[in-house]
């Protein structure tokens, strides 16, 4: 998007009143509450710690959630730049980092040429990351007993791009009416065979058991943003064992959890699910995003059939597999960033390659505020972890508080936030009032530069990355 881009809706930051934040809302008929009053210290809903049925502790409510760097090395392994990343997510104050970044079970699964890779060949990487985490952690606070730290397994199946920055290589379980055309597939490109699939399940099982033995206290077989194991819950279309039925596009996650279980026993596992979905989305009039078919739309798992709102009937009934499989950890998100983003991670300025918001972005953020509060009504035995508070930026507390104080999560998950604002966890906690300069402003160029083959990071916030060659690119490339 051009550099000249006016936001159509006001900015957070003009919001600076609980008066004019409340009138707005109130205004645009978004259903989202909020406390005006923060409590602070041991006293702070933030600070309450709790138990997993394990016996594992969490010592707050606070979550870092997974983020890439897209700057791991050709062969999966961190570099300083990725070091620098988890350090931060240690020293943050979160007590629950849900997995740091995503982290590919396989080469070809890899979501980019520098996605890191869990294999037998960089797990001493691994080991010390882990270390890395606890170290820094323990300096800064003095103890890691209530620290949880995970790592995320993933398979990027439709947007696989392993071996070129520009050259998607799709792993994809059926054919996709808008997404491959979308992305340039013919309606003939070669399905995955269910022998492929049975090899990564093994993958994902071998990588979960390096994990443990580096010392991860869970793994997340992540089910979001349209990667493989999100795309298997909507192969309504797909033939054989992992297609059509529910039992068959369940299949993947059972037989994981199964192979864990022997593996790795004792290994807590969770999973960050996109909990509903909506039709892809596209530039429509004045470049604002519409939907990319009419209805109906058959394939938003936990969507309706208009593709534009929610239906919870089949991710209830897979948040019941979930609990039947002794999963206790639940991270909920929305969506995808590659073809509805505005209800996956709301913001107010989109990537290079998006569509400006169609709507006030604190609607999505309310969106999913209020579709995480009913499954933890309905579920209440998950530990749950919810997404999208990043856009919120200073009233990020207020509505973080209410939300925990009235039960509609168990903890609030930080993602965009923490790139330029790590500590904010800790200053939540310390009750002394957020640093402006150092809040999210949701431009977006932690995703428009790797959508352009550069590193990510907030260029705009952190001085770090704000001296970077690339952060010149970025201007050029935005016409700034």
């Amino acid at each position: 998007m051009s550099g000249k881009y006016k936001p159509q809706y006001p900015r957070i930051a003009q919001l600076k009143t609980a008066e004019l934040f409340r009138s707005h809302l109130s205004q645009e008929q978004i259903p989202l509450s909020f406390d005006e009053e923060l409590v602070s210290g041991q006293a702070s809903y933030f600070a309450k710690p709790f138990t997993l049925e394990s016996g594992r502790k969490i010592g707050n409510s606070m979550c870092i959630l997974p983020m890439e760097g897209w700057d791991g090395t050709v062969d999966g392994r961190p570099t300083d730049l990725t070091k620098r990343r988890w350090k931060n997510f240690a020293l943050s104050g979160a007590k629950l980092l849900w997995g740091c970044e995503a982290v590919a079970v396989r080469h070809e699964g890899r979501a980019n040429p520098n996605q890191l890779l869990l294999t037998e060949d960089t797990f001493s990487e691994f080991v010390d990351l882990f270390e890395l985490v606890q170290h820094t952690h323990e300096e800064v606070f003095g103890d890691t007993s209530d620290l949880l730290v995970g790592l995320q397994l993933t398979h990027s199946g439709r947007f696989c791009k392993p071996n070129d920055k520009k050259q998607m290589e799709p792993k994809i379980l059926y054919s996709h009416p808008v997404l491959n055309p979308k992305f340039g597939l013919k309606e003939d490109y070669p399905i995955m065979t269910d022998e492929e699939i049975d090899s990564i399940i093994e993958d994902y099982i071998r990588a979960a058991a390096l994990a443990q033995k580096a010392g991860f206290h869970f793994v997340d077989i992540k089910h979001c943003h349209g990667y493989l194991g999100h795309e298997f819950l909507s192969a309504y279309d797909r033939e054989g064992k992992y297609g059509g039925s529910f039992e068959n596009r369940t299949r993947f996650l059972r037989d994981i959890v199964s192979g864990i279980r022997t593996a790795a026993p004792g290994l807590e596992i969770g999973v960050r699910l996109s909990i509903f979905d909506w039709v892809p989305f596209q530039k429509g009039p004045e470049e604002k995003g519409v939907p990319a078919m009419q209805q109906p739309y058959r394939y938003a798992f936990g969507g309706a059939e208009n593709g534009v709102e929610e239906d919870f009937a089949e991710s209830s009934a897979f948040l019941k597999l979930l609990s039947e499989l002794g999963i206790e950890l639940l991270c909920t998100t929305a969506g995808s960033p590659y073809y509805n983003p505005h209800i996956q991670r709301p913001a107010l300025f989109p990537p290079s390659d998006g569509y400006l918001p169609p709507e006030d972005p604190l609607h999505g953020v309310a969106r999913q505020i209020a579709a995480t509060a009913q499954i933890k009504s309905t579920f209440p035995e998950f530990y749950v972890v919810g997404s999208a508070y990043s856009y919120l930026q200073e009233w990020l507390p207020n509505v973080g508080q209410e939300v925990l104080r009235t039960g509609k999560a168990d903890s609030i998950g930080f993602g965009r936030m923490v790139l330029s604002y790590p500590d904010m966890p800790a200053d939540l906690l310390k009750g002394e009032g957020l640093r402006r300069a150092k809040i999210c402003r949701t431009f977006s160029d932690c995703t428009t530069a790797p959508r352009n083959g550069m590193i990510s990071g907030c260029f705009p916030l952190d001085p770090y990355y704000k001296q970077m060659p690339e952060y010149e690119q970025l201007k050029t490339l935005k016409g700034e």
